[in-house]
């Protein structure tokens, strides 16, 4: 007998536990959930992903009929790993019904890392917005249980997608944010630069002379190392080439950075959209003269 029958064998003799009488007392859905598990292995075995997690979503049904809400939040994520393998929008559907009853019955660290999970999946799909509602709410949680670093990761999330949206003060707000808290850390310390520059990046996007200038004094206020640092240099350098509206300067600076310090794909999007702005404000200044 092959696993994907076997696992349809398990699958019959479960809705025969549900639909008929128990004689010998005890609970019809905890049989009933054991031979759906049962099922969902066999379908695993067999690479059946969707029957599977189909069939966990059946033992949380039976958990859920007998009042085992920690059981069946457990089922909904076991479904959630298997559909993960081919329906993302499934696998998202059964961890939301996981993260509501863990956070029923008080589990608010393992309701964090499945939101953590779900932020994942939209951000593989591809949906933004969605990932930074779940990133939100998984940081929200993971503060509640005081996760600091937990709650911060999912916070660089927030703002890489925010900036990528164009929510550029929404992602300064965080990152400025968790520059300060590091700075009460020793070992948090040494990442506070990082912090800034992202921060300081989306002030550039924003194009305001005044606000970047404002944030850098501010900067270094919050962190008197900062101004020396190729960080700061390169923040510096690059307001200092928008207020000129010098094209070839501003890539001079960014190139003299990446040829030490590689540029990732987020810092090289942003700093695009900043060079392109100077280049229409050059195009309009020759067209006036």
């Amino acid at each position: 007998m092959s696993d994907a029958a076997r696992g349809e064998e398990f699958e019959r003799k479960a809705e025969k536990k549900l639909t008929g009488w128990n004689l010998f007392g005890g609970s019809k859905y905890e049989d009933a959930s054991e031979l759906y598990e049962k099922a969902a292995s066999s379908y695993k075995l067999a690479k059946s992903w969707d029957k599977a997690g189909s069939a966990y979503i059946k033992v949380a049904d039976c958990h859920l009929k007998s009042e085992s809400k920690h059981e069946a939040a457990s089922s909904y994520a076991d479904a959630a790993k298997c559909y993960n393998k081919t329906s993302p929008k499934e696998a998202i559907a059964c961890l939301t019904k996981s993260v509501h009853l863990f956070k029923e019955i008080g589990r608010f660290n393992i309701a964090a890392r499945h939101c953590k999970e779900i932020g994942e999946l939209c951000e593989q799909e591809q949906d933004l917005e969605q990932a930074i509602v779940f990133y939100e709410q998984a940081a929200d949680l993971f503060e509640s249980e005081e996760s600091t670093t937990s709650a911060n990761q999912c916070k660089q999330k927030i703002a890489q997608f925010a900036a990528q949206m164009e929510q550029y003060q929404k992602a300064i707000v965080i990152y400025e944010d968790i520059a300060r808290q590091s700075m009460n850390n020793n070992l948090l310390k040494y990442s506070v630069k990082g912090y800034l520059l992202n921060a300081g990046i989306c002030q550039l996007c924003k194009g305001d002379l005044v606000a970047i200038n404002n944030a850098l004094e501010r900067y270094q206020e919050l962190d008197p190392t900062f101004p020396g640092t190729r960080e700061y240099r390169l923040l510096a350098d690059l307001a200092a080439a928008i207020d000129e509206e010098d094209v070839a300067r501003f890539t001079d600076v960014i190139k003299e950075f990446d040829s030490m310090t590689p540029l990732d794909a987020w810092k090289t999007t942003l700093l695009l959209r900043v060079k392109q702005a100077v280049k229409a404000k050059e195009l309009e200044e020759d067209d006036l003269t």
